[in-house]
């Protein structure tokens, strides 16, 4: 395989910069480009992101959106080096920062923006070089790091790095805590080509579905409220005075069961309205025994019941006084969400 393209240092850009040389290239001539952590995204299977807000994007019909924690992506950042640093340490390798936007020998729209490379010690057999991708996950999100697993979304990145490169490894950095012999990962995967070309394929559909103008559809979204999320991100708020939507019969199955299901959630929550009703009623001369005492006891022969009857505390802003003494301030963090929620019912002809 010929080497990858160089095509510009990103060392030292600013964010703004950065995004507009990964959508066109530095001189703005590659008409629609795919990057590593687009990869997962085109396969429905980004935690973040989904296909049809990528393609808007790409199309220039959307804004790239701000992270929606940038404290936790620079945090991210920062850890990089430090991820590196902990990896060299136990594997005894060689990291080499790689700061170049790289274009594949003959697919431009292919783009790579590495985190680092690494060398393994010299001498040893079957020495390897490969691409080193650092990541900072949650420690809640650990546990998909163990025995040597690699997220689906980072394996996708990492093979389409290798395919640009021509790598035939990529290493792991994975660092969650901080006591690096508990807390880092640093699986490997290997090339694989067969997987290279199934990757390449969506990859080629995507681009030609942007080329056509044809935006992708949402079936392959593994969540259906990031989905949700997606759809409401891509078209926001219904518009009044717009046409009935005319379904045809295929819809048929899906429309009747998301009308049975509600049907089945409003006779649940009538059920758990009524609930709530008969434990108030019981509840009067409970809390009348209770006075200010928050644990009570009954001891059966079978079992015992706890009682808990303990005051919480919950603190937020009285809106209404805040309106009427501070006006400006009131209107200035006034915060208006808009949603919308799919209702489906029967209705006889």
């Amino acid at each position: 395989m010929a080497n990858p393209i160089p095509l510009c240092d990103t060392k030292g850009m600013d964010r703004k910069r950065w995004l507009e040389c990964r959508m066109h290239g530095p001189n703005g001539d590659i008409k629609y480009t795919l990057g590593g952590s687009d990869i997962s995204t085109i396969f429905g299977l980004n935690p973040w992101m989904t296909p049809l807000e990528l393609w808007h994007i790409k199309k220039g019909l959307m804004e790239p959106p701000d992270p929606p924690n940038p404290d936790q992506l620079e945090m991210g950042h920062i850890m990089e080096p430090i991820a590196a640093h902990f990896y060299a340490k136990r594997t005894g390798n060689t990291i080499i920062e790689d700061t170049i936007l790289y274009q594949h020998p003959s697919i431009p729209y292919a783009l790579a923006n590495l985190d680092f490379r690494f060398e393994e010690p010299a001498g040893k057999k079957d020495r390897k070089k490969g691409v080193l991708e650092c990541k900072f996950p949650s420690y809640r999100k650990a546990d998909l790091w163990t025995d040597d697993a690699v997220p689906i979304y980072y394996d996708l990145q990492g093979r389409w790095y290798m395919s640009i490169t021509g790598d035939e490894v990529c290493d792991y950095a994975a660092i969650w805590g901080n006591n690096p012999e508990n807390d880092l990962a640093t699986p490997r995967i290997h090339r694989d080509l067969v997987k290279e070309e199934m990757i390449f394929e969506r990859a080629e559909e995507f681009i030609h579905s942007l080329e056509i103008n044809k935006p992708p559809s949402m079936k392959d979204v593994f969540n259906p409220e990031l989905a949700l999320q997606g759809l409401a991100r891509v078209y926001g708020q219904s518009k009044r005075g717009m046409p009935t939507v005319e379904f045809t019969q295929k819809y048929e199955r899906q429309l009747r069961r998301i009308a049975e299901l509600q049907k089945v959630n409003a006779e649940l929550q009538r059920t758990i309205n009524d609930n709530e009703k008969e434990i108030e009623a019981h509840s009067v001369r409970i809390a009348e025994m209770m006075k200010e005492h928050e644990n009570g006891v009954l001891i059966t022969p079978k079992d015992k019941l706890i009682v808990t009857f303990a005051t919480r505390y919950t603190h937020r802003p009285n809106s209404k006084l805040l309106k009427q003494q501070y006006p400006d301030v009131f209107n200035e963090v006034l915060k208006t969400s808009a949603s919308r929620k799919l209702k489906v019912e029967a209705i006889p002809n």
